[in-house]
């Protein structure tokens, strides 16, 4: 009997019995493809009695997963300290950004007398990846290079004796199951391609580097079931035309998440950046400028010090124009609603432009102090001074709420010789500061120092106190 078509969902993975133009679940459009039906699992358990699950205490010797270090000590970082045996890692990011780069200087890094390590390519031929590695300066290291799709075939060579204990495969979209009747790259061929990689990852305990294409949104092409399979999930961020990228743990079971580590492009591929404050701050004016702000945050366990700037100018237009990078867009029209009312400037008929130097995305609410301090600074064209850092995040209300993790974040500023920081006011214990601190309660405080003229939204000239 010949089975029903299904239609699954290129984006989320749904599945439906017939062909829409959006997808229910997720609300893609033309997202839907057909896929061969799967037959179904039998129904019940049968007669057949099962071997019983083994139940240990809760408390037990156990030792942490060992770890195998690469030599490159920000990716090291990013997936918690090194590489566990028999892990799984995703790494995605848009085309052009660095992925392979990377990946095949760790592939180089971890080949020697201590293991060997492979690279899987389903996209390149072997010559361009080899003229990669000339120009990596690797060519000399031995790695495995292989140019293959079918993962019976990549199977057979992982299961052997001797086998890579470092595997690359570069990208999951274009692995196939021959098994399945559907294209490669649709939902069924990714999610069973890297079930059975890491299936055969765990069993023979080798480290599974899986490449992924990212959609028009940022996110990881496939079903989203494909992160919750791995281990790890990591995302490479920047701009093609800018040096610095940043690698970005958004799921990591062997370590803490929203960690970061930091690259430099260059003509030998990526150097890693073992402070990233300093690179940051490189190319910023040694004297204040009216619309600048150093916000001291914290990326996964690392304080960092990024510098926001902000562009406030008259509007033409009957809506006025906000143009955001490195930052929630949301997040900044709430800051401009709370500047407008609890403080009494006319911020929100402006053109504003926001941007955080360096190509990094912000996401802790931490840098809402910076931000309304770079805009009010930009608005009153009076510089925040230069040697000051500012984090602290801000209510609807006006108040300045404390934030997580303040000590690290002013020993990062005194280290790099900043003098003193505007943050919130201090709860709990009190002790010795690492440098001079200025407590602001609320946003009109942060007004008083940065406007004393400022233009309420009546056309009235007040002096703040």
């Amino acid at each position: 009997m010949k089975s029903a078509p299904r239609y699954a969902c290129q984006q989320c993975g749904a599945s439906y019995p017939k062909w829409a133009g959006r997808c229910e679940a997720c609300g893609a459009w033309n997202s839907l493809a057909e896929e061969a039906a799967v037959a179904g699992l039998p129904r019940g358990l049968g007669r057949g009695k099962g071997k019983a699950v083994e139940f240990v205490p809760l408390r037990g010797p156990s030792a942490g997963p060992p770890r195998r270090l690469t030599g490159i000590a920000e990716f090291d970082r990013v997936c918690g300290g090194g590489l566990v045996a028999g892990s799984t890692i995703l790494v995605g990011g848009d085309p052009g950004i660095g992925k392979s780069t990377l990946l095949l200087q760790v592939a180089a890094a971890l080949a020697g007398p201590e293991g060997a390590a492979a690279y899987i390519t389903g996209e390149e031929a072997i010559d361009q990846v080899r003229l990669r590695a000339e120009r990596l300066g690797v060519a000399d290291r031995p790695v495995g290079l292989a140019s293959a799709s079918s993962v019976r075939d990549i199977a057979a060579a992982l299961d052997a004796a001797g086998a890579p204990g470092f595997v690359v495969v570069d990208s999951i979209q274009t692995m196939y199951l021959d098994t399945l009747d559907s294209a490669p790259g649709t939902v069924s061929q990714v999610r069973g391609a890297a079930q059975e990689l890491i299936g055969l990852a765990k069993r023979r305990g080798f480290v599974l580097v899986l490449v992924g294409h990212v959609t028009k949104e940022g996110l990881i092409a496939g079903p989203r079931v494909l992160e919750h399979m791995v281990d790890t999930v990591l995302y490479f961020e920047g701009e093609r035309g800018h040096q610095f990228r940043i690698l970005r743990a958004v799921k990591n079971r062997y370590g803490a998440t929203d960690e970061i580590g930091v690259f430099e492009m260059g003509d030998r591929g990526l150097a890693e950046v073992p402070n990233p404050s300093s690179l940051f701050l490189a190319e910023r004016d040694a004297a204040a400028a009216p619309g600048s702000a150093v916000f001291a945050g914290i990326e996964g366990t690392r304080p960092l010090l990024v510098e926001v700037q902000a562009l406030v100018a008259p509007s033409p237009l009957g809506t006025p124009r906000r143009a955001v990078v490195g930052w929630d867009a949301t997040r900044l029209a709430m800051i401009i609603a709370v500047l407008d009312a609890r403080c009494g400037l006319s911020v929100g008929a402006n053109d504003i432009y926001l941007t955080v130097a360096g190509g990094l995305r912000i996401v802790e609410p931490a840098a809402d102090l910076a931000v309304a301090a770079a805009l009010v600074s930009a608005l009153t064209e009076t510089p925040v001074p230069a040697d000051t850092v500012l984090f602290g995040e801000i209510g609807l209300s006006g108040r300045v709420r404390p934030v997580a993790q303040r000590d690290a974040r002013l020993r990062e500023a005194a280290k790099l010789g900043f003098a003193a920081a505007w943050l919130p006011p201090r709860t709990g214990k009190t002790g010795a500061e690492p440098l001079p601190t200025v407590a602001i309660g609320h946003l009109g405080e942060l007004v008083a120092r940065l406007a004393p003229r400022r233009r309420l939204r009546s056309g009235r000239v007040a002096v703040a106190e």
